[in-house]
């Protein structure tokens, strides 16, 4: 590449700041390997767009010791957070689903058991209070450099780095390294190359990798155009005349629509389907306000904070997730419809699994396949989780709204008993998902070394513990009030359990010829021993367990496959 004005180095090289981006940089800061991180917007979101953190994406946050404070943010702690349906927000209620406040999950945590065993339950807080977070924790890290205002404008692949250039989008925004030049580009080498840069991904495109799945389904609702407003409407709750709830899905014929509280008081993010024959792109601010009238049944005054449009009806995965030093994820690597939230919580998973591989690839101590498995593992499960949000997607966007869902008289109760039945099983079908949230497994990767045994069958609204190797490790409240997760090793760990547990020098003596950071956690109780089914678990650093056994003879076996040797 020709000769910018400065050359700097670094490890890894993160094209995007969105969610994906964010976490695989404190991911990596926390494990003191330099990252660069570029994105071309001014800040973080400003607009709501996701709006569910799942409970698995919490206990990572709980993980890198932060979900109290994601906690904290978007809806008041007594809030509502049910699911509701009407057929306009004043008219008649049709379904809803009633979930715990945030600080009924607070409480109320330490008492689930069975599916929602969890260390964490799930919070809904829209994607900009998230992002605002995830920015401050990055930027902790003395190691990463997180620019906004600049962007990747090009990269070549090295075979043993990548060159890139990047360059600042705005050139009156300062930035604490660089002086003021006009527009800056700045030469970069890093090790690796991220592109977590959305669904347009530069990257993904620079590669050559295009898409495997389904697009342009057409539905009702939830397929095709939809038009997003953010609004705040002080006056709602004035005119609203039923309980409160987080989300408020509209089922009629002239317009459906759905509508999340972004603060609890005043701001929504409201999306509505768009017919055949309109031109939603042209819409303005008084389009929007009648658009919203329509849905809530009658006129009050909002203020637009933004509009705009985007595109439901996709289930895409990449068909690549890697090209030899360079890496896609998030958005660049699969597109959702948004039903089920999954597309943004897919995309933490995505960093969380990616980000321990480059550090230990970067240390020495990865084999050759570790970074080759991301891909591997993450692929399948973009395809599962892309198909959970399809259906999820046909089930409440092919249900028709009839006129008569609005009729008085015998006709109209008819009909909204039968929309009412459809959509009470949709709403538990689509938002009392553990298995879509705790089941994701890697079975079929390099790195898990099977034991046998078979998982459960994999489903969306239920899911059974399990320690079969390739999943989620099975969760427990310990007696002194910590969560069995809070024990864990942010390395490698090794689970010893049960009051008297084999020798587990062979493990500790491995993993020092392996250069692996292992530590062995040792709980006594038998309830935990009979939970994994055996007395050794192998934990890896992204709490996936790796192998389970009787006894530690096959240590050197299990950890030179588990770390990709």
């Amino acid at each position: 590449m020709d000769d910018p004005l400065r050359l700097l180095t670094t490890d890894v090289l993160i094209a995007g700041g969105g969610p994906c981006g964010l976490v695989l940089a404190i991911e990596l800061g926390r494990r003191g390997i330099r990252t660069l991180l570029v994105d071309p917007k001014p800040g973080t979101a400003f607009n709501p767009q996701a709006n569910a953190t799942q409970a698995r994406t919490m206990e990572h946050f709980r993980r890198l010791g932060f979900a109290d404070e994601v906690r904290a943010q978007g809806l008041p702690a007594d809030h509502p957070t049910d699911i509701a349906y009407f057929t306009r927000y004043t008219g008649w209620e049709l379904a809803r689903l009633s979930l715990p406040t945030a600080a009924e999950a607070v409480r109320n945590v330490r008492g689930m058991g069975g599916s929602w065993s969890a260390a964490e339950l799930p919070h809904r807080v829209s994607q900009k209070f998230v992002e605002a977070i995830l920015r401050r924790q990055a930027q902790s890290h003395a190691v990463n450099d997180v620019r906004y205002g600049w962007r990747l404008q090009e990269f070549e692949d090295e075979g043993t780095h990548v060159d890139a250039v990047v360059e600042a989008v705005d050139a009156s925004a300062p930035t604490p390294t660089l002086p003021q030049r006009g527009r800056e580009k700045v030469r970069v080498r890093a090790r690796f190359l991220v592109g977590a840069d959305g669904a347009r991904s530069m990257v993904r495109q620079a590669l050559g990798i295009g898409w495997g799945g389904g697009t342009g389904v057409r539905r009702d609702f939830m397929g095709g155009q939809m038009f997003a407003v953010y609004l705040r409407a002080p006056g709602f709750y004035d005119v609203f005349p039923h309980a409160r709830a987080w989300m408020y899905v509209s089922v009629n014929a002239q317009r459906r629509a759905f509508m999340a509280s972004v603060d609890g008081r005043s701001e929504f993010a409201f999306h509505a389907a768009v017919h055949a024959g309109e031109n939603a792109d042209a819409w303005t601010e008084a389009d929007a306000r009648r658009v919203f009238a329509q849905a809530m049944g009658t006129e009050i005054p909002i203020e637009v904070l933004s509009c705009g449009t985007w595109t439901a009806g996709h289930s895409l995965v990449a068909q690549s997730f890697q090209r030899g030093n360079v890496f896609i994820a998030g958005d660049a690597a699969h597109l959702f419809t948004p039903t089920g939230g999954l597309g943004y919580n897919t995309a933490v998973e995505d960093a969380v699994n990616l980000g321990w591989k480059l550090a230990a690839a970067l240390r020495g101590s990865a084999g050759p396949k570790l970074l080759e498995s991301y891909g591997i593992e993450r692929k399948p499960l973009a395809e599962r989780n892309t198909a959970y949000a399809r259906h999820f997607a046909d089930s409440v966007g092919l249900y028709p709204a009839r006129p008569v869902l609005e009729e008085e008289g015998e006709a109209g109760d008819a009909a909204r008993r039968e929309a009412a039945s459809h959509l009470d099983a949709h709403v538990r079908l689509e938002f009392n998902i553990p298995g879509v949230t705790f089941g994701g497994r890697y079975d079929g990767s390099p790195l898990i070394v099977g034991d046998g045994t078979q998982p459960p069958p994999d489903a969306a609204n239920a899911y059974v513990p399990t320690a079969c190797p390739g999943g989620r490790p099975p969760h427990a409240w310990l007696e002194d009030g910590r969560s069995l997760f809070d024990t864990f090793h942010a390395g490698w760990t090794l689970l010893a359990l049960g009051p008297q547990p084999p020798d587990t020098s062979a493990f500790e003596d491995a993993a020092a010829a392996l250069g692996l950071d292992l530590c062995v956690v040792r709980h006594a109780p038998a309830a935990l021993r009979e939970l994994y089914a055996a007395p050794l678990a192998l934990v890896r650093p992204d709490q996936i367990v790796a192998w389970r056994g009787q006894d530690a003879a096959v240590a050197q076996q299990v950890l030179r496959q588990a770390s990709g040797h």
